[in-house]
Order: structure tokens, then C-alpha cells, then sequence
């Protein structure tokens, strides 16, 4: 049985998890389009995840995806966290506010975190995603154990290898082109950067598990051309984003049909991790930086949401993690159902 005939999804479409953007509302609304919605549970803790699982599941009995952030533990830095509070500090003044005096780390990766492990298990989800890098093998173990189907951010062959080697399901393969934070597992070491048709096409070569492919596709013809790569489907976030189920606000809203969307770049001023955005105001900092490390993630994230709500407060939005992928002029804003139904039209004519 083939992953879409397992999940049953009449659609070759997952909607990307975009952890702080993805509802459970967008979710199943996906879901209940043929699609596979997600909801992501890397910036909440397990007592959020129980409401967000739970509402997921009154509002659908379809399969949907929960995915996970499998970052490295953060390294405090109290030296650095200092230096990058100093440097940002001109920026608070702006806007009437004083930074933070310290920098925390705000999310728990699920390799730290025992009370989502307890939960998942329990809840058992119908998917499992993972990003940044993976479990122990035997939580991969006890989520099979309990049916769970498991996915898991790869950019590269060797991290398709790894993933693969563990027994995951199926590979998210994650080009350059796409929106938000990189699955990378080790953001200190070189990145290949490679698109999302050639990394397709590689690890769809290499035969190792079914492949999903994301990053920059955002219509009909995207999806069949992920298809024709030999993806099984392709995982869209961007295209969501201006869904009214979504949780952007009416300022990322704005950005994403703005000028910004031709621009979109990578930085990791906003988080401590590389993430492709809108450009705005916090991208155009990269051109300062210089050489001055950035805290780890996502302690690097206590300062920048800190500037973003102190920019807010008076009236600027060019500071929020306005994440997007390379094909954010093609954002439509629609409802998630009629956006799925288009995406059905424009792939039939496509294969007709």
C-alpha cells in the first residue's frame, strides 16, 4: 500500500506544519479537502499540544500530521547573548523599549522533552514529522509500535540516508527554495543549498523511502512537476499562509503580497537557525552583522520576538519572522478548501 493509499488522501498535498502560522482549524480543513493537514508542535509544550491534537480531531476524522522540531540542545553563551543584546539594542531605543536583560531558550526540542514524548505516544496522531534532525531509535520504535507513520525533514542526500537508515516512513525533501526554517541537522556545517527539483531527484534515485518534495511549489503545475520528479506528493506551506484559517497576522498578510516576496532571503538574525523570509527590516540587518555570532537556537529567538513586539507596539511590522518560501508572489488568499479544490483543478489539467 502506497503512503497516500495508507493515509487516504485523494491528493497528492501536505500542508506544511509552520509551526505559529499552521492552525488546527487549517489543518482540517486540508484534511478534509483530500489533503494531509498539519499542525506544528515545535513552539508549544505538551499541555498546548494535547488542545491543539485534540481540536484537530473535532474537527476532522481524517488523517493529519503533527511535526515536531528535533533540534540540538542550545549552548548558552552568556558572552554572546550579551554582545547580540548590545547590538540590538540602538533598535529597542527606537522604539521606545530596553531589550531583555537575558536571553532564554524558549522551545524544548522533543529530544529534551519527556512530558511530548509521553504525549505523543499516547495520542498516537496518525503522522509524525520531524525537523532539524531525528529521535532515538527507540522512540521512532514505540511510535511504530503504536501505528504512527513518520516523516522527517531531509536537504541533503546524506541526512536522506540517516533518515532513511532509521526507519522513517517517508523524506520531506526540503529545497532552498523553501519558506521558514531549514530542517538542517547541523546549521553549523556547509550547506549544498540544493533546489528542490535536483534534491527530488536524487533521493527519488537513490530509492531510499517515498519522497516528498517541498519547497517553492505553490500551484497545480508545482505539484504535478514534484510528481513527474518521482515525489510521491509536495508538502506546500507558503501557499497556506494567506489562508483566512491561517494565524498570520494582517501585517505578514500585507508583506506577502507586498514587494518583500520577490526577495525573499535567508537569515538567521531572527532565530539563531538559517530560515528563508520576506525581506523586511530584520532581514536587512544581514548586511550589518558581519562576523558577530548569533546566539544558538532558538535563544536567538527570545531577542528578536522581544524587537518584533516592541516594533509593533509602535506601529512597525518589519520585524516579525515574516517566513516565506521563493514562490510567495504566486500566494493566493482563499479559503484552505477552495484553495485545495484549485490545486486539484490545476493538477488534473496538467495531467489530462
Amino acid at each position: 500500500m502506497s503512503l497516500l493509499e495508507r493515509l487516504g488522501m485523494s491528493i497528492p498535498l501536505v500542508q506544511a506544519p509552520m509551526a505559529g502560522t499552521s492552525t488546527p482549524l487549517l489543518a482540517a480543513e486540508v484534511s478534509n479537502a483530500g489533503g494531509l493537514g498539519s499542525i506544528g508542535l515545535g513552539a508549544t509544550d505538551a499541555a498546548g499540544a494535547r488542545a491543539m491534537i485534540d481540536e484537530v480531531r473535532a474537527r476532522t476524522s481524517r488523517p493529519f500530521n503533527v511535526n515536531l522540531f528535533v533540534h540540538a540542545t542550545p549552548v548558552a553563551d552568556a558572552e554572546r547573548e550579551a554582545g547580540w543584546i548590545d547590538w540590538l539594542r540602538s533598535l529597542f531605543v527606537e522604539f521606545g523599549a530596553e531589550p531583555p536583560e537575558a536571553l532564554q531558550s524558549g522551545y524544548t526540542s522533543f529530544t529534551d522533552d519527556a512530558d511530548m514524548l509521553a504525549l505523543i505516544i499516547e495520542q498516537a496522531p496518525p503522522v509524525v514529522s520531524f525537523h532539524f534532525g531525528l529521535p532515538s531509535a527507540d522512540v521512532i520504535a514505540a511510535l511504530h509500535e503504536r501505528g504512527v507513520l513518520l516523516l522527517a525533514t531531509a536537504t541533503s542526500a546524506e541526512e536522506a540516508r540517516l533518515v532513511a537508515g532509521a526507519g522513517i516512513d517517508g523524506i520531506v525533501a526540503q529545497g532552498i527554495e523553501a519558506g521558514g526554517h531549514r530542517g538542517v541537522f547541523d546549521p553549523a556545517a556547509p550547506d549544498d543549498a540544493l533546489g528542490t527539483m535536483a534534491l527530488t531527484r536524487l533521493l527519488v534515485r537513490e530509492g531510499l523511502a517515498p519522497v516528498i518534495a517541498a519547497g517553492g511549489i505553490m500551484d497545480g503545475a508545482g505539484i504535478a512537476a514534484a510528481l513527474d520528479l518521482g515525489a510521491v506528493a509536495a508538502q506546500m506551506g507558503t501557499a497556506f499562509i494567506g489562508c483566512p484559517e491561517s494565524a498570520a497576522d494582517e501585517a505578514y498578510r500585507a508583506a506577502l503580497a507586498g514587494p518583500g516576496a520577490w526577495h525573499t532571503t535567508l537569515t538567521r538574525l531572527v532565530s539563531g537557525r538559517p530560515a528563508r523570509s520576506l525581506a523586511n527590516r530584520f532581514t536587512a540587518l544581514s548586511a550589518q552583522v558581519g562576523d558577530r555570532p548569533v546566539p544558538d537556537y532558538p535563544i536567538a529567538y527570545h531577542a528578536g520576538k522581544a524587537l518584533n513586539a516592541a516594533a509593533k507596539a509602535r506601529g512597525e511590522h518589519g520585524f516579525g519572522a515574516q517566513w516565506a518560501g521563493q514562490g510567495a508572489p504566486l500566494a493566493r488568499a482563499m479559503p484552505a478548501a477552495k484553495l485545495v479544490a484549485a490545486l486539484r483543478a490545476e493538477l488534473e489539467a496538467c495531467r489530462a
